[in-house]
């Protein structure tokens, strides 16, 4: 059995993470310097893991082609299956003319385009991803938001941006019960960790991203909106996180500022006109037509279905029967052939590489459910549903192959060690530690475009490094899924499902990159500091 080395120069951790950083440095430089498209920058970087993997790190041949393989399906499903479902509902939509009708209602609400990026980027977005999360509310919502007239770079990056709030709650809070049973701390003490420090941050967020595509002028004009949103968000999260749990908590959030949203607009408008860039002016003029209550009903029913859809698959009971369906593969050329050492975790043990084809409890297989169910209620004949398939399909090539290599760099640096290695540089910091240790879970998520795999991947070096140094282990390693959150906007795969849900461009893939990577890099930093401040200002408040 091959043994991670993390130290492979001469024994020396700087210069083995300054190596182990190589394919981390190639992609930054390719995709934010240079602006190659992501597909090519994947590659680009998939070539630098593997030639680290081998000459640095001296991982056998057969575990390289069983890590690249392992981690290029986990990039197909569930997280391109996920696309998929999610984009052939959205073009559903579209060939039935609903999406028309879901535009025009949404524009009595409001037309103006800072508040429909809060109900459908923030709120809708974040009820997604608490129901399914795994790239499902960048998907849908900015598709949603290309229809009703956003340009597809704005889009993407409004919802890269809104996809930060919810991420640590995601899924019905699986990447802080994955942090629990990987670290064996107590579920409600990590949860309550986690909210202390995201909960603050996203009661801003609203207000950050109208800041962002408008400027301090174009929040000035929706700023009861923005503090309206985000007190909501962020108070009900909070509520949720300590003193409920885990699997409610953003689909709770999220509801709730719908509401309040909805409740404010009957009473309240932004009080400028505000276009973004690219838009005509006269583009908010337009004459909206009205529809009748079954009218309207008919047209969201498709949204309608894939939220009782995703609800009924997060739903334990019926979980716990479509899981009986999953098929585990022990993946060859890789599982337990590889062993993991202290201290990047507690004691030496085999490497595991079970790929779960849950090909059933997906969130994919839900979101391709709720498309036939919607094309069915919509009375798309068989012959414009294939069409359409085979429309999405075509669509989504370049988008899933691209999501098929970033993750099989991420898991080739995994199973090589190097991302072991670049672990345990961050918690070489000492006293600075509760700051890195937000931005090592920042870098777990750059790489793996999960929370949940970034907490599997480095919650128990967190709790390691946590006892060593006489911290709260809790706060370090609730800190690792929190400052993770920020990582989401800047993945290589959260990076290719926007660009997909939006049909964007090629070359503006880079420019999306160069544009979320200083405000990921900003509000991890912020994740940080509030680490710092329960570490040594308000130990009290660590739960």
């Amino acid at each position: 059995m091959w043994q991670h080395n993390y130290a492979p120069i001469a024994g020396s951790l700087p210069i083995s993470a300054l190596l182990a950083a190589i394919p981390i440095f190639v992609l930054l430089l390719l995709l934010g310097v240079l602006r190659k498209p992501a597909l090519i920058s994947a590659l680009s970087g998939l070539v630098a893991a593997s030639l680290v993997a081998v000459g640095v790190y001296g991982m056998p041949v057969r575990n390289l082609v069983g890590a690249i393989t392992y981690g290029a399906c986990y990039g197909l499903f569930p997280i391109g299956w996920i696309v998929f479902g999610a984009i052939l509902l959205y073009r559903i939509t579209l060939e039935t003319g609903k999406f028309e009708i879901i535009k025009n209602s949404l524009g009595h609400l409001t037309d103006d385009r800072r508040m429909q990026a809060l109900l459908i980027a923030f709120a809708f977005g974040a009820f997604l991803e608490g129901a399914s999360g795994f790239g499902t509310p960048i998907a849908i919502a900015a598709a949603m938001l290309t229809g009703l007239g956003f340009s597809p770079f704005f889009a993407a990056a409004i919802c890269l941006l809104a996809n930060t709030a919810p991420v640590a709650f995601g899924s019905i809070g699986i990447p802080v019960v994955t942090l629990a049973g990987i670290t064996g701390l107590p579920l409600d003490r990590l949860s309550a960790g986690v909210g202390r420090i995201v909960a603050p941050v996203s009661m801003f967020i609203p207000a950050y991203i109208v800041a962002v595509i408008g400027g301090w002028k174009g929040l000035k004009g929706v700023l009861p909106g923005a503090i309206a949103c985000g007190v909501a968000f962020a108070a009900t999260q909070f509520v949720m996180s300590n003193y409920i749990g885990v699997q409610l908590t953003d689909i709770a959030a999220s509801l709730v500022t719908m509401g309040v949203l909805v409740i404010l607009l009957k009473v309240w408008k932004p009080s400028d006109n505000f276009t973004l860039k690219g838009e005509q002016e006269t583009a908010q003029q337009v004459s909206v037509p009205r529809y009748g209550t079954s009218e309207l009903l008919w047209a969201w029913s498709p949204y309608l279905v894939l939220v009782v859809v995703v609800l009924l698959w997060g739903a334990k009971p019926v979980l716990a029967v479509l899981n009986q369906y999953s098929i585990p593969i022990k993946w060859p050329m890789l599982h337990n052939e590889i062993a993991r050492v202290p201290p990047a975790v507690l004691k030496a043990g085999a490497y595991a590489a079970i790929f779960n084809f849950n090909w059933l409890s997906a969130a994919g297989t839900g979101c391709l459910i709720a498309s036939v169910i919607s094309a069915f209620l919509l009375k798309l004949s068989p012959g414009r549903f294939a069409k359409v398939v085979g429309e999405t399909f075509r669509q989504l090539v370049s988008a899933e192959l691209t999501m098929a290599i970033v993750l099989a760099v991420a898991f080739l640096m995994n199973y090589s060690g190097a991302t072991g290695t670049l672990g345990l540089a961050f918690a070489a910091t000492g006293a600075s530690f509760p700051f890195f240790s937000a931005l090592l879970g920042w870098l777990g998520v750059f790489l793996t475009g999960s929370d949940t795999s970034a907490n599997a991947l480095f919650g128990n070096l967190q709790v390691v490094t946590a006892n060593r140094l006489g911290m709260s282990d809790v706060l370090m390693a609730a800190s690792n899924s929190a400052g993770g959150v920020m990582g989401k906007m800047v993945s290589l795969a959260s990076i290719a499902v926007a660009s997909a849900a939006t049909n964007m461009a090629r070359e503006d893939e880079s420019r999306l990159f160069q544009f979320t990577i200083r405000h990921s890099v900003f509000l991890a930093s912020v994740i940080g500091v509030m680490v710092l401040f329960y570490a040594y200002v308000a130990p009290g408040l660590v739960p």
